[in-house]
């Protein structure tokens, strides 16, 4: 069975047993999944049934389960809980987690939780958080296994031996000097198979390049996905080891990022709860909206300085909105293909023009194509062969304006440090529509007035 088969049908079952009134039923039920199945189905409810689903979870697991929720509801939940309580539900989790869930408190409120906490996890954690969230350091986890490259084989195995259990995702140990100079890994496959008398620096790779602590985290995903990593030591500016980055940190990154461009071009956040309350979702959606409409007036403002040729040409009204609206479509097109560029990391100064380019080339071919079909439409309603050039032509520039702004714009807002998903899609429905609606005013009244 399907995941997304596996959490409809628990989340049909759940339902249904919190309709019932069975609470004992709904108990057993959560206890058999993982902390990643009761995080989904927490997000997949509403408040009445969350907060059922909160109660009936065992003390213990409820810091798994936090991990694993949306940074929105982890704030819910975490409001309910003084700082002693959430030192103790955060005990057991890796310090990268813990960093994770702290950054959702208030500081007066996070600082405590520190305070609650003995003085070598709290060390642990405020390393990781003395580093941007969104950088290397911020997903980093300082739990790492380290030798010598004069050890032997058999001495690295003798001290695994010694532990209880290595950290998860281990898939290298880490070479260091003993000044704690990151030096190359010593994959475990390698270390297996290998004769106990063998040193450490025969067998160990010094071709793995550390990722620097201050990288931002986009860049690290991408290092990921092109090396197929499992893990990664991470190094400061000096050279020394100071943690290592894990996929699963890794995964969480790529999925914001998918999600990002497309829910910032609606005004919304990936990580806002989908079942929040009615006054906060009316709230965060207000603003933008608000936004929106203060773009669309400059756009109307356009319209109402060329009110005297709409009055005299009226069937403008039906032209323009065709015009304006192929714009907005074409330039949409060429916005997403470069936000989703810039965060594939494809697009660089190198490059930047030859892209410009070839979506104005594109234009140009699709604006000879739909400035036909645009004057021919308008030759057919009309009957009139000026009306259908100024439509031509003005769905000709639009097109080709459109593919310029969609193309530079979001090139244009990362230089100066704005979410291109967030604002290009606001700037270049305001342009297109301006650019259609001038165009098509300016050509009617050179042409009849």
């Amino acid at each position: 069975m399907r995941e997304n088969e596996y959490d409809s049908d628990h989340a049909q079952l759940l339902n249904e047993a919190l309709g019932s009134g069975s609470l004992y039923q709904v108990r057993q039920m959560v206890k058999t999944l993982p902390a990643a199945g009761i995080a989904h189905l927490l997000e997949s409810s509403p408040p009445k049934a969350r907060a059922v689903l909160w109660q009936l979870l065992d003390r213990d697991a409820e810091g798994e389960v936090i991990q694993c929720l949306n940074e929105d509801l982890q704030g819910q939940l975490l409001a309910e809980y003084d700082a002693a309580e959430v030192a103790e539900l955060a005990t057991g989790l890796e310090p990268d987690d813990l960093a994770d869930i702290l950054q959702q408190l208030p500081s007066q409120v996070a600082a405590e939780v520190l305070q609650a906490m003995d003085e070598q996890d709290r060390q642990r954690v405020e390393t990781v958080l003395s580093h941007d969230e969104d950088t290397a350091g911020g997903l980093m986890n300082i739990d790492t296994i380290t030798v010598r490259k004069g050890h032997s084989v058999e001495l690295v195995l003798r001290y695994l031996r010694r532990h209880e259990a290595i950290p998860e995702m281990t898939d290298n140990i880490h070479v260091v000097s003993r000044q704690d100079q990151f030096l190359g890994i010593l994959p475990l496959r390698e270390l297996l198979v290998s004769d106990p008398a063998t040193l450490v620096m025969d067998v160990m790779r010094t071709d793995i390049e550390a990722i620097p602590v201050s990288m931002p985290a986009e860049q690290v995903a991408q290092l990921f996905e092109q090396h197929d990593w499992v893990s990664a030591p991470v190094v400061n500016a000096a050279g020394k080891l100071v943690g290592r980055i894990t996929i699963d940190d890794v995964v969480d990154v790529i999925r914001d990022s998918a999600e990002h461009p497309l829910m910032s071009m609606a005004g919304l956040d990936e990580e806002d709860d989908t079942f929040a309350p009615v006054l906060k979702t009316a709230r965060r959606r207000a603003v933008w909206l608000g936004i929106n409409l203060a773009t669309a007036a400059l756009a109307a403002a356009v319209i109402y300085a060329f009110q005297d040729v709409v009055d005299q040409l009226v069937y403008l009204a039906v032209l323009m909105p065709i015009v304006a609206n192929m714009g907005g479509v074409a330039g949409a097109q060429t916005l997403t293909l470069v936000v989703r560029s810039i965060a594939l990391g494809h697009i660089s100064p190198s490059n930047s023009a030859w892209l410009i380019l070839r979506e104005v080339n594109v234009a140009l071919l699709n604006g000879l194509l739909w400035a036909t079909a645009m004057g021919l439409i308008a030759m057919f309603w009309y009957n009139d062969t000026r009306l259908a050039l100024i439509a031509a032509v003005a769905m000709m520039i639009n097109l080709l304006s459109a593919a310029l702004i969609g193309a530079w714009l979001p090139l244009f807002l990362r230089r100066i440090k704005l979410d291109p998903a967030l604002a290009g899609t606001v700037a270049l429905h305001t342009l297109t529509d301006s650019i259609g609606f001038f165009a098509v005013l300016v050509l009617a009244q050179v042409f009849y007035l």
